[in-house]
């Protein structure tokens, strides 16, 4: 259902939340020197990071349960309103080219639809029917995760969004900038950045965002590093779609093996252009077929195939 609560009652809500309070000792910011501006905004930014460190814990919780059920053939799927949904849309665009994955696996949904990504839809996020229209369409099973994204913590969208994941019995996060939010508490695993007040009142597209934006690259990469995605600190499942990524897999297959450009380039030719492959066949010393069979047996885990290789 769409929100019906009273403007008066709205603003009363907002009026108590901490990335809405007025920084009197910032009112005379638009009279200050530009680099006195953008050196308190850098200070502002400055104290995001160690507000997600302080829920670190919560992160890794969460990651674990996601990973968990991705390795099954579940979704990680976003959903937010505004600058939160913009996050998540940009998380989710962002994991075929990275990792390979299926644009179906990590999707990113924004109250109002894909216009809303670069325009104001209104009324949107007041939506909980919007949210439950958007997730039926994905048909959730118990191996998908929803995560609600919003800086109040009280968006009706992310909130309906977790509550119909839930009632499927669905993985469900909630991430939010206030303490004691609604969409924290409606979720299984409540992850709450405190912030603090925006250094524009109630622009939450500055740390808010910010803070948004940090926790979902944890969260979208280091699942992605526990499902295999990587060897090390290398993206072994780049897609290869242009010259600058087929470059990225050159390099990428020259900095895990060592090998010589001509044995890259026949290896990378061998096996499709797959970074993951060409490099066990260069380790392993097998032919492209033979990586392909590995690598599937082993769950796409290059170390586990690596080790199967010298097993066998």
């Amino acid at each position: 259902m769409t929100s019906t609560s009273s403007p008066r009652d709205v603003r009363t809500e907002l009026e108590s939340l901490t990335t809405e309070a007025f920084r009197p000792d910032l009112a005379d910011i638009d009279r200050l020197p530009t680099l006195d501006i953008a050196r308190l905004m850098n200070g502002e930014d400055a104290t995001v990071a160690g507000a997600v460190a302080a829920r670190l814990p919560q992160i890794a919780a969460a990651i674990d349960a996601v990973a968990e059920r991705m390795a099954r053939g579940g979704r990680l799927v976003y959903a937010g309103a505004g600058t939160a949904g913009r996050m998540g849309v940009l998380d989710a665009s962002e994991c075929p080219p990275t990792f390979n994955t299926e644009p179906s696996r990590v999707v990113g949904l924004i109250a109002g639809g894909r216009d809303a990504v670069v325009t104001s839809v209104e009324g949107a996020e007041d939506s909980r029917d919007l949210a439950e229209a958007d997730l039926k369409a994905l048909a959730l099973t118990p191996d998908d995760t929803v995560v609600g994204i919003s800086a109040s913590g009280r968006t009706p969208y992310a909130i309906g969004a977790v509550e119909h994941a839930r009632a499927r019995r669905a993985l469900t996060i909630g991430i939010a900038c206030n303490s004691g939010s609604p969409l924290a508490a409606a979720a299984d695993h409540g992850i709450e950045i405190v912030v603090g007040p925006e250094l524009l009142t109630g622009s939450t597209r500055l740390k808010a965002g910010t803070a948004q934006k940090l926790v979902l690259n944890m969260v979208s990469t280091i699942t992605m590093i526990r499902l295999g995605k990587t060897y090390g600190n290398l993206m072994v499942d780049v897609r290869a779609s242009n010259d600058k990524l087929r470059a990225r897999s050159h390099r990428i297959v020259a900095l895990a093996t060592g090998a010589a450009e001509a044995d890259i380039e026949r290896a990378l030719t061998a096996t499709d252009g797959e970074v993951k492959n060409a490099i066990l066949a260069l380790l392993a010393d097998v032919d492209g077929p033979t990586a392909a069979r590995l690598l599937a047996e082993s769950d796409g885990h290059l170390r586990a195939a690596l080790a199967a290789a010298a097993a066998g």
